[in-house]
């Protein structure tokens, strides 16, 4: 229901208690009705149970309280405008029907604010979002990618509440896996390759790790989005420059990825910033002066027993190197200290562990400098992985990176992108494969196991949801064109002939819109508009089955392509958000 319909319902509906509070003389406080759509829509638009909410406190049998509250709706002045019938239902249950002008609003407000349906005024609120943040040391998997679409449709979906969203990539430059990547790189320089004796135990085995060598021998030079050129020195016994090397080299490789993708970043932030600039080593000794931390066994330990955790967490090894949350923890103190009051972190269920022990360190530091950080900061979204699935066998591996499918694997063999594949059709290709993988790895709840079947993707029909919603948008621009009128003049159809059922179905549908975005963001459930859109493509498919929309009669012809222009334009908002194109042919 649309907000400002809804918010009218509402008012009425308090102006109604307020009569029957006053006729009883009840004095306390009246609660705010709450309004739900009816599970069977034989039984009206809207539903309440306020008369079973307050039956008991006003010792009145639920249903006699119902009939009186009907009849005080029914004597408010605006009660003609909005609703056509209020009636009880069961032991107390109040089913509203809108009235036909109430019900049609959503076309005028539709076709009033077009690309701005749904989205709210922008606010002050400014909330951070981390996401993808995978380790510079091999392309990007299909987890990663579930990340990035999570991430990025969650930061459109806050922003369509008018809040200011940052989007943070957090490359983990420092440890024991870049200095294995270096190893890797100059074994394969030196003429190496997997299965050898020589070959490293821990080294990464992919192509890709050739073809960084053979740059680097090369003295190729590469760059990430956000960092300065790096030159392959070419000397293969000089690790710190292999190692620069192959950093910046995969990190491009990733902004490639992300670009194909649709995802783009605010910010990069770099682990070994943390180091340079001492915002560890000011973390540690925050931790330690306020009693946080202890020493035992030669090493460095955080309480996170203090804060629910199940055991103490070691920060500081024996060796003098420090585990890989206490970065982690420094990381968040720099989000807080940035103005971030509101943060959410987007990572995969093997992190779960992690949580506990960087909200733990986060409150000693915020104990140390004073900050007034909630127990629950950061938020986190957690996701399970991705299993894929192409020829009806579950694919484990790729070529490029020997050990796990690539994002980049992904969208090719969803865009269907072959050897035989030319220049010219590579682009639109790609952004089939991209339009299908987000929406498939969007349209399950973040905590689910998902299997990416490949060959799903590839259907041209009503199997494949995103062709699915994509084909209900195409195929009514193609209504339009037959009609070929001027689709502005829509805008000023007469709608009241708009009383069919599928119609009422697909009228309903479409108010549903703005609360689908806000409760979208509100949960951190971006699958709930993949759903919705689904749902939309459907009542749409079956609306056009049952109205013939281009009638003789013009009125009826007009309010019906008007329905339709407005739902073409809500499909277009919504695909938008899930970074899917919206084609106008198919």
């Amino acid at each position: 229901m649309l907000p400002v319909i809804k918010k009218q319902i509402i008012d009425l509906m308090q102006d109604a208690l307020s009569a029957i509070a006053v006729k009883r003389g009840i004095a306390e406080a009246l609660p705010v009705p709450h309004l739900e759509r009816p599970k069977v829509a034989e039984h009206g638009d809207v539903a309440t149970n306020i008369a079973m909410q307050l039956s008991k406190a006003w010792k009145v049998n639920p249903r006699e309280l119902a009939q009186e509250f009907v009849a005080a709706v029914q004597a408010q002045p605006n009660y003609a405008a909005l609703l056509s019938s209020v009636e009880v239902a069961g032991p107390g249950f109040i089913n509203l029907r809108l009235t036909q002008s109430a019900k049609s609003q959503v076309l005028n407000t539709i076709f009033k604010e077009a690309a701005s349906f749904g989205r709210q005024p922008a606010n002050q609120k400014k909330v951070l979002i981390e996401f993808v943040s995978a380790n510079p040391t091999g392309p990007l998997h299909v987890g990663h990618g579930r990340q990035a679409a999570l991430g990025d449709v969650l930061s459109n979906l806050l922003q369509t509440q008018g809040m200011h969203v940052h989007r943070e990539f957090y490359y983990n430059d420092a440890g024991v896996q870049i200095q294995n990547l270096a190893i890797s790189v100059q074994a394969r320089a030196k003429g190496h390759k997997p299965g050898d004796a020589a070959w490293p135990e821990l080294a990464y085995n992919g192509e890709y790790i050739a073809d960084i060598a053979r740059d680097y021998l090369a003295k190729a030079t590469v760059s990430a989005a956000d960092g300065e050129p790096v030159v392959g020195d070419g000397d293969i016994d000089n690790m710190e420059a292999i190692r620069r090397f192959a950093v910046a080299y995969l990190r491009r490789e990733q902004d490639i990825d992300l670009q194909s993708f649709g995802v783009k970043f605010d910010c990069y932030y770099l682990e070994s910033s943390l180091y340079s600039d001492g915002s560890v080593e000011a973390v540690v000794a925050d931790l330690k002066s306020t009693g946080k931390s202890y020493e035992s066994e030669g090493a460095l330990w955080l309480r996170t027993t203090d804060d629910g955790d199940d055991k103490d967490r070691v920060m500081r090894k024996s060796d003098g190197s420090y585990t890989y949350f206490v970065p982690d923890v420094a990381y968040h103190a720099s989000k807080w200290s940035r103005g971030f009051t509101h943060v959410i972190n987007i990572q995969g269920s093997d992190h779960h562990g992690t949580i506990a022990r960087v909200r733990s360190g986060i409150q000693g530091v915020a104990q140390k400098r004073q900050w007034d950080i909630p127990k629950d900061y950061p938020q986190y979204v957690l996701h399970k992985m991705v299993t894929v699935m192409k020829g009806g066998e579950e694919v484990k591996i790729s070529k490029r990176a020997g050990s796990y499918v690539t994002v980049r694997d992904l969208i090719e063999w969803s865009g269907g992108i072959t050897e035989n594949t030319t220049p010219a059709e590579r682009d639109d290709a790609i952004r089939r494969g991209r339009d299908a993988v987000r929406f498939f790895l969007i349209s399950r709840k973040a905590d689910t196991e998902f299997v990416f079947d490949v060959d799903l993707a590839l259907k041209q029909n009503d199997e494949n949801p995103v062709f699915y919603v994509q084909y209900a948008h195409a195929r009514i621009c193609s209504i339009l064109r037959q009609w070929a009128g001027d689709e502005a003049s829509l805008a000023n159809a007469s709608l009241t002939s708009l009383t069919s059922g599928a119609s009422d179905s697909l009228l309903r549908r479409l108010a549903e819109y703005p609360d689908v975005l806000t409760d979208a963001a509100k949960e951190m459930t971006p699958h709930s508009l993949a759903f919705y859109l689904r749902d939309l493509a459907g009542e749409f498919h079956s609306f056009y089955n049952a109205d013939r929309v281009l009638v003789d009669e013009e009125e009826l012809r007009l309010a019906r392509l008007a329905l339709l222009s407005a739902t073409k334009q809500v499909i277009a908002n919504g695909l938008s958000i899930l970074g899917v194109s919206s084609p106008n042919k198919m």
